[in-house]
């Protein structure tokens, strides 16, 4: 049954290129392509936001950046997930986009991302980009455990750069070394941006509080005050200024950014503010995880001010290959001078919950779980009024499941968490 499945999903996503090409060739849409190993989604809402009240734009959905995901976005179809109905449905719709006439958008926006060697090269042998942004990359990335190293995983997210056009522009974070040492000498023309260097530039990052309660980030972005709600975090400000750079390469007044950063809202699971239990605040960090992600998401709770005590939920890191122990080890030693409690999941964050201990966190302050549905029961006994709690780990370990249990508004948690489509609610 599995060989049948992987025999229908090869046939699936190559029919899917092929109706994506044909459709790209037929309609000529212009293509921002985002890639880096933090921020991508972020990003690409925010370019989305900051492009829709002026251009006819389409965005990838969620995280839709993988081989079968771009081709989704560029059809306008959704994933079908084990639906083998609704596969072919897409298909379809395909053919009909190919030949029958279609208001078709002027603009793409794409995440693309990497899991394995070639992905991006792949793709922009029949994706032409006229925007590249690159968002940041840190020392150990997401999905390295497939790569012969760090500096493979960079090296093949920098092939996007193969897919520029010669008139294309290129955009990037001047805040990261790595991506400066590559970019610098780069013809294309060029936007930067960062908080300590670049074109454009952030300044004035503050966190707002109403009630002794944080509820959003103030910052000054190319000379304009802005506000995000319901999110933390300085790295917020990389994806309006991501954002903020597109709309300068094409040439679109930054008023019209600015009015749609009013309502702007950061993807779920992505350093967000949601309500908790017994006037309890949840920083969401549970889309993803990463060395760097967690350091980041570690000093936003650091300078958030808490009437309580904070705690942090700590989910295994994947894909790491062998700097899991080490990552590991780190974010235990970070996690001990932040936090007034240590909550894991997960059988490597064993090696977090004992590096923590070792570096003078109280063992009664330490609590270990295997699995993600196990904490929300004990958790709810103990959090009290003014605690904030920052929960993080990867993907498949559904931290997601322990806030739906904390949240005031449970109500709510399809509209506020990641995750929360029927397929991943049945795992």
């Amino acid at each position: 049954m599995r060989f049948l499945k992987d025999i229908f999903k090869t046939i699936v996503t190559e029919l899917l290129i092929l109706e994506a090409r044909l459709v790209l060739k037929k309609y000529k849409p212009r293509v921002v392509a985002v890639t880096g190993s933090v921020g991508k989604t972020s990003t690409k809402d925010a370019i989305y936001a900051a492009l829709k009240d002026s251009l006819y734009v389409r965005k990838s959905e969620k995280s839709y950046n993988s081989e079968i995901g771009v081709p989704l976005t560029i059809l306008g179809c959704p994933n079908a997930w084990s639906n083998p109905i609704q596969w072919l449905k897409n298909l379809w719709e395909g053919i009909e986009l190919i030949l029958l006439p279609n208001h078709y958008p002027k603009w793409l926006v794409l995440e693309v991302g990497v899991d394995r060697p070639g992905d991006i090269h792949r793709l922009i042998k029949w994706i032409p980009v006229d925007v590249a942004v690159f968002t940041r990359f840190p020392e150990i990335p997401v999905h390295v455990e497939f790569f012969e190293s760090p500096e493979a995983v960079i090296e093949e997210k920098l092939k996007l750069l193969e897919g520029l056009k010669s008139d294309g522009t290129l955009i990037y974070n001047a805040d990261d070394p790595i991506l400066k040492k590559h970019l610098a000498s780069e013809t294309h023309k060029k936007i930067t941006y960062g908080v300590e260097s670049g074109d454009i530039r952030a300044q004035g990052y503050s966190i707002r509080y109403e009630e002794a309660l944080p509820v959003g980030i103030d910052a000054v972005i190319d000379g304009h005050a802005i506000f995000l709600k319901e999110v933390l975090g300085r790295q917020q400000l990389y994806t309006l200024l991501a954002a903020f750079s597109v709309v300068r390469a094409l040439l679109i007044p930054s008023e019209k950014a600015l009015s749609a950063f009013e309502s702007y809202v950061a993807p779920p699971g992505r350093m967000r503010i949601i309500k908790g239990i017994n006037k309890s605040v949840l920083i969401d960090d549970t889309y993803n995880s990463s060395p760097i992600a967690v350091e980041e998401a570690l000093n936003v709770l650091e300078e958030t001010q808490a009437k309580g005590r904070k705690i942090v939920l700590f989910g295994d890191m994947l894909e790491l290959g062998s700097h899991t122990m080490e990552a590991h080890k780190n974010a235990g030693k970070a996690i001990q001078k932040v936090a007034d409690l240590l909550l894991t999941v997960g059988v490597r964050s064993h090696a977090t919950a004992e590096s923590a201990h070792r570096a003078k966190m109280k063992k009664k302050s330490i609590i270990e779980y295997k699995r993600a549905e196990e904490v929300g029961r004990d958790l709810r006994e103990i959090l009290e009024e003014g605690d904030v709690v920052l929960i993080k780990g990867s993907q498949s370990i559904r931290m997601e499941k322990i806030l739906g249990s904390l949240m005031a508004e449970p109500e709510r948690a399809k509209e506020l968490l990641v995750r929360q489509e029927d397929y991943w609610l049945r795992r």
